[in-house]
């Protein structure tokens, strides 16, 4: 599948998906000869008229602007998005974690897809209660532990 990666992608999460999704065109907005800073309407017309088939992003206000929701509709393009809610280096682990788990299912659902999909990855929750389960053993004892 050809893939465009929104210029809101960060480019390492897109060089960790090619180290993986080898067997699709992954290209992100910046690799595109000019369409750098191009109006997401303009995007999609433009990604449509080279062949891809999915745009992976984080811009969820695409989905409550009535002229970007009909260039998407337009395009005939499947809709990618996750969210990147946490800054730095753990909003990018939190990323890089989210969409390599949930992208190849997403993928090999658009595969079999009769038309168009609007796919919505699911993040991680990167909070300690969200990530870690801790146990004091000295509370509360697994089993076999030394008394």
């Amino acid at each position: 599948m050809k893939i465009l990666l929104d210029e809101n992608v960060a480019m390492p999460l897109t060089n960790a998906l090619r180290s993986f999704l080898f067997t699709h065109d992954l290209r992100h907005v910046s690799e595109e000869a000019a369409w750098s800073g191009t109006s997401d309407v303009e995007l999609y017309k433009r990604a449509a008229q080279e062949g891809y088939q999915a745009v992976l992003t984080t811009d969820a206000r695409q989905m409550q602007r009535a002229n970007e929701v009909a260039a998407i509709a337009a395009s005939g393009i499947h809709r990618i998005e996750y969210s990147q809610r946490h800054p730095g280096l753990t909003g990018l682990g939190v990323a890089i974690g989210a969409v390599c788990a949930g992208l190849p299912v997403a993928l090999a659902e658009l595969a079999e897809a009769p038309s168009q999909r609007l796919v919505y990855l699911k993040g991680i929750d990167p909070t300690s209660s969200g990530r870690l389960q801790v146990t004091d053993p000295t509370v509360s004892p697994p089993k076999f532990w030394p008394a």
